[in-house]
């Protein structure tokens, strides 16, 4: 007979539930836009920039919540936050199926992009601190092992539903998804508002246990890390979000056929697992700051190989391998690095200011390399990709290289 332990929110089937929900929430939510944009822009007639233009809009306004999600998640805990947010995601979906012109499409899109901060990956981070505590970081690892397949999964899958639904029939389906199973899954398992919440004491104390030299930046040290880990999430959201929506098209336009494409760009998800794993195993002796830099580096050198040599499917695979893995261990230190730096004390919140500055940047990016994909190419389209990366990375050392040990 199962234990009642097992089932309990905040239990050990907490990490199993948000691994599916974050596959189903990144696979519709985002990762879908990728093979649908081409028959959303067939279907109304206007042009490429248009649909994308949207997507942007709805991430601009949408991003602007991620403060008050913060909030709100460190209030009342994450299952009403979460559950609420699958729910919306649920009927957002359905309202994008519907939509019949640019207003109701743009409108769709925010109210779809704005539910986003709800259930992607600062939430369930925020999850997971809230049951976990100051020992949060090996079970972010686990939740991004499994999340990583979202790509893997979703692009194949999206692929074949076409062959059967039109794009609306698509996101009918998923809109159902996140209703039917999503929503289940957030009520049942996650944690509920956090009644007493850890003080700063009883957190540094708690930390103080596991790791004696922790300790958590104020004053100065703690703006110029913040600022300097807002900045380099933003220029790595700008090149993710890019790459996330445009990565089929850019890997064509190097001169890969389109079935290859699909196969190069499937391999994300598995290099992004690799990378995890590796890290769960193994990284646990590392500070969090230091796989933050060098994993970040990763990402320009996998660019430069697509640069070199894109029109090969061997490069380009190798270009996927770096590529990924830095993505997946970037999703990682999205939530270990601000634990270790600021502590779980008003983490929802904190999580939600670190997103706001790069809101901009990142809701702007499938719509600015669209527009540099046809004008300017893919040489130049990924030029701007290595910079923006390398200059994330560089800001990632600074803040390890600045961080008190």
């Amino acid at each position: 007979m199962p234990s009642p332990h097992l089932f309990r929110p905040g239990g050990p089937l907490l990490i199993p539930a948000l691994g599916v929900t974050q596959i189903f929430g990144y696979g519709a939510l985002y990762y879908a836009f990728t093979v649908l944009a081409p028959r959303i822009t067939a279907e109304f007639g206007w042009a490429p920039e248009w649909t994308f233009g949207g997507f942007a809009v709805g991430l601009l306004l949408g991003g602007a919540v991620a403060p008050v999600t913060g909030s709100l998640i460190d209030r009342y805990g994450t299952r009403l936050v979460m559950t609420l947010g699958s729910g919306l995601a649920g009927f957002s979906l359905l309202a994008l199926a519907e939509a019949r012109g640019l207003a109701s499409y743009i409108a769709a899109m925010v109210a779809l992009q704005a539910v986003t901060t709800a259930v992607f990956y600062d939430a369930a981070f925020a999850a997971l601190t809230q049951a976990r505590g100051s020992g949060a970081r090996r079970a972010i690892s686990q939740l991004t092992l499994i999340g990583g397949f979202a790509s893997t999964l979703f692009w194949p899958l999206t692929s074949a539903l076409l062959g059967l639904l039109d794009w609306r029939g698509v996101y009918r389906l998923y809109g159902l998804s996140q209703i039917l199973v999503c929503v289940p899954l957030h009520l049942a398992f996650l944690p509920g508002r956090v009644r007493r919440p850890v003080s700063a004491e009883a957190a540094v104390q708690a930390v103080a246990e596991q790791v004696p030299e922790a300790t958590y930046l104020a004053g100065a040290s703690r703006r110029r890390a913040f600022l300097l880990l807002a900045l380099a999430f933003s220029l790595q959201g700008f090149v993710v979000s890019a790459m996330a929506v445009h990565m089929l098209a850019l890997l064509r336009g190097f001169g890969l056929a389109a079935s290859v494409a699909v196969g190069i760009g499937a391999m994300l998800g598995p290099s992004q697992v690799a990378g995890r794993l590796v890290e769960m195993l193994f990284g646990r002796a590392v500070p969090p700051v230091t796989t933050a830099w060098v994993s970040a580096c990763l990402m320009p050198v996998g660019l430069l190989l697509l640069l070199a040599g894109g029109a090969l499917p061997l490069v380009a695979g190798a270009f996927a391998l770096a590529f990924g893995i830095s993505m997946g261990l970037s999703s990682i230190v999205r939530g270990t690095v601000p634990l270790q730096l600021f502590g779980p004390v008003g983490f929802g919140a904190m999580m939600g200011r670190l997103s706001a500055p790069g809101l901009v940047i990142k809701a702007a990016a499938p719509l600015v390399f669209a527009v540099a994909l046809e004008r300017g190419g893919v040489v130049l389209s990924t030029l701007v990709l290595v910079g923006f990366s390398a200059l994330a990375a560089v800001a990632l050392f600074l803040l390890a290289r600045s961080r008190p040990t």
